[in-house]
């Protein structure tokens, strides 16, 4: 069997992805092979075609941590042609191929069946959707409630943060959405944000305090660095930070105040290693009472032979909302 993907090779001009026939045995190992409709855009699909992005060891590799389509052969019984499914997280895409490409091979212990969501839908969420919906189960189960008070949103207008505003949204919160891009604010506002307002902290030179005033019942970050260091300064007595992203950087300059005056939590979020079992409820879940209300509005639309310039777009900082590739039917 031969079939189209767009395979990313290392070259010494830097990593290029690139249209692509290949064969079955190109896939690898796997217990269930999936006839890929779509896949989408993630930060970390545009590190894997970045020299030194620090996620690929080995070249070539197709890229596409979300895998999204439908069975088309299973060496596995929970799993028949035809079923519609979704896998991520795991290797996908870093160091085994992924869903750039007509047919993708997996573990059947990665995969999770689609029950109340579309293919479409489930690709518009993909890794950063399912991220935001972690995130929020998180400082749910931490006993958050609408009534505790405002919930702060960073990197509101990425993938995890305009999933995030949604589904808090959604669920009955006062949301506060922090974004750095100035045109975003009538995009944030339709998706239910109190209040839209600029990246943190806005004095990008000043010193953080060890405590400052508290501002937000908890927070939903998928920054990092100083701008989350400011938030845990700022976040109510006994609230939370779900913590995803690092696109403000690694480090963080904070102290122990607010985790040992404040009560404070800092919650990891990771969805690569998220075990399966939990992994296939949160998505049966994200089709029920955590499905974003307004997913057609974050959702974009291009042929995956456009990856490599979406991905572009996202590592300079100029993508929005969730991009969703088109695979079957468009190399």
């Amino acid at each position: 069997m031969a079939f189209w993907a767009m395979v990313a090779h290392e070259t010494d001009d830097g990593v290029v992805l690139a249209r692509e026939e290949v064969g079955d045995d190109f896939l690898g190992p796997g217990t269930v092979t999936i006839k890929v409709h779509y896949s989408s855009a993630n930060f970390k699909d545009g590190l894997a075609i970045t020299p030194g992005g620090g996620v690929v060891r080995n070249y070539p590799i197709i890229p596409g941590i979300d895998v999204i389509g439908e069975v088309s052969a299973s060496a596995d019984p929970a799993f028949v042609p035809g079923d519609p499914v979704i896998a991520h997280g795991y290797g996908i895409g870093v160091s085994q191929h992924g869903g750039f490409a007509e047919y993708a091979r997996v573990p059947a212990e990665w995969v999770v069946k689609l029950e109340s969501l579309s293919l479409r839908e489930a690709a518009a969420l993909g890794t950063a959707g399912f991220t935001a919906a972690m995130s929020v189960q998180a400082l749910l189960d931490r006993g958050l409630a609408p009534e505790a008070g405002p919930v702060l949103v960073t990197g509101a207008t990425g993938g995890v943060g305009s999933v995030a505003v949604d589904i808090l949204v959604g669920l009955g919160f006062e949301v506060i959405a922090s974004t750095g891009k100035t045109d975003a604010g009538e995009h944030l506002s339709a998706l239910g944000a109190k209040s839209v307002i600029g990246r943190l902290p806005e004095d990008p030179e000043a010193k953080i305090r060890p405590l400052g005033k508290a501002q937000w019942a908890a927070a939903v970050d998928s920054v990092g660095g100083k701008s989350l260091a400011y938030i845990l300064s700022s976040i109510e007595y006994g609230g939370a930070a779900a913590v995803s992203g690092l696109t403000g950087g690694t480090g963080l300059p904070t102290t122990v105040m607010p985790f040992i005056l404040r009560g404070v939590a800092l919650l990891g979020i990771d969805s690569v290693q998220f075990p399966i079992d939990h992994r296939r409820t949160l998505w049966t879940r994200l089709g029920k009472d955590l499905k974003p209300q307004h997913l057609p509005a974050l959702e974009n639309y291009a042929p995956i032979t456009e990856a490599a310039t979406v991905l572009r777009a996202i590592r300079e900082g100029h993508h929005s909302g969730r991009t969703v590739f088109g695979v079957a039917g468009e190399f």
